[in-house]
């Protein structure tokens, strides 16, 4: 089961917070994997390999648009979070999960899957959207072209693995006010544009609130993930059931081929050719 949360709009450094509280819980499985759903005031984050140079606009410009920054540990660029976007943090124990051809879930096919649970989510509302190889996210095109030719990124997604246990996620652009990604280079592309799913639908007015898409959201996550997925009514609730739960006192040890501080989306060479992969996603 994956437990979920809709927590509305949530404050940058309160989500970081809650995120390492909740890693804490799930490494010592006084919770099961966790779901949070929400959004964010205006706010730039830089992974782990960023390029400060993709961010285009001065520290005064940002200041005077209410924009923060933050320098943070998971893989990929730089990316633009704000009002009307969903973002999604996962925190799972990748221990605790199985590959879709079998085996234990590492972190390549961990953000394999949470693409796929977007790409759903997009067909819920008629968008018909899919991948890039070698391009980590979700795309969409026009109908009757390709992905390679003209795609536009709706989601992006940059994770960090400690442990075992996954933390960040996914940002879904649903009403997006797409003019901020001009601060930015997107997840350091410059010839890739983003989109929304309020620009790709044929009647945006008819586009339910972000806590329903957030719904979808999660319903997704189940089918893609083969879990039920169960509504937690808050916090505190989570917290309460928690605290009646023994801490852990000697962790599954990590057995899985990652290291523990892995950056999400490289995958050892050795690994690659035992799975006969050649795929090299970059970070987003």
């Amino acid at each position: 089961m994956i437990q979920y949360l809709y927590l509305g709009r949530v404050d940058y450094g309160e989500a970081l917070r809650l995120q390492e509280e909740l890693v804490e819980l799930r490494r010592e499985d006084r919770i099961g994997n966790v779901l949070l759903l929400l959004e964010h005031p205006p706010v730039l984050t830089l992974g782990r390999h960023a390029n400060r140079a993709n961010v285009l606009a001065s520290d005064e410009l940002l200041a005077s648009r209410g924009v923060t920054l933050h320098q943070i540990n998971r893989g990929g660029d730089v990316t633009y979070h704000g009002p009307g976007q969903l973002v999604g943090y996962p925190i799972f124990d990748l221990r605790s999960m199985e590959r879709p051809g079998g085996g234990r879930m590492g972190p390549v096919d961990f953000v394999r899957q949470m693409e796929e649970a977007l790409i759903r989510l997009c067909g819920v509302f008629g968008v018909r959207a899919g991948r890039i190889a070698a391009l980590t996210g979700v795309w969409v095109a026009n109908e009757g072209s390709t992905l390679e030719s003209g795609a536009r990124k709706i989601g992006a997604i940059g994770i960090h693995v400690s442990r075992g246990i996954t933390s960040h996620g996914f940002a879904f652009n649903v009403t997006t006010d797409l003019r901020d990604f001009s601060l930015i280079n997107p997840c350091g592309f410059t010839d890739k544009p983003v989109t929304s799913l309020e620009r790709e639908v044929p009647n945006p007015a008819e586009l339910p609130d972000l806590e329903t898409i957030a719904n979808h959201a999660a319903r997704q996550f189940g089918n893609v993930f083969k879990e039920p997925m169960l509504a937690v009514e808050s916090l505190d609730a989570l917290r309460k059931a928690a605290s009646t739960r023994p801490r852990r006192k000697d962790p599954t040890p990590v057995s899985h081929a990652f290291p523990a501080e892995d950056t999400p989306l490289q995958v050892p060479g050795e690994i690659k050719r035992l799975r006969g992969e050649s795929l090299h996603p970059e970070r987003a």
